[in-house]
């Protein structure tokens, strides 16, 4: 099976790469589901999954914004933080979820709530990844 080599890159520095057979994610106008010798492509990510078949399998990567770059050999993710699914920390996600719901909840003037708002969206998609890779 044809295959395409893949980055996923934070400022801190690499995540993930390896070779699989599709990549799945949201940018900003929509799904996408890149396949090897896809046409080049620039898109800004959304908050949410990346999802990466390989060998029958589905490994799952929590992206918070940035940038896809597809070749036809090459997908690099340029994201603002990204966590595999085993990475994640399960406890402090929920910790940062209940964290959002209280600002919003209490929202004042004081309170930015479209801040809030991404940290809920961020703790939602992490917690949403762990419990897919179950």
């Amino acid at each position: 099976m044809k295959t395409v080599k893949v980055s996923v890159v934070t400022p801190d520095g690499p995540v993930y790469e390896a070779d699989v057979e599709m990549v799945s994610t949201k940018a900003k106008s929509g799904e996408l589901g890149i396949l090897p010798g896809h046409i080049p492509l620039v898109a800004p990510l959304e908050i949410g999954a990346v999802r990466l078949k390989k060998e029958g399998t589905t490994e799952y990567i929590a992206v918070s914004g940035g940038f896809i770059e597809v070749r036809p050999e090459k997908v690099t993710i340029l994201a603002q933080s990204a966590e595999r699914a085993e990475d994640i920390d399960v406890a402090r996600a929920k910790a940062a979820k209940a964290r959002a719901e209280k600002r919003l909840q209490d929202a004042q003037e004081h309170v930015d709530a479209k801040r809030a708002e991404l940290a809920l969206r961020r703790a939602i998609n992490r917690i949403s990844i762990v419990e897919r890779n179950l």
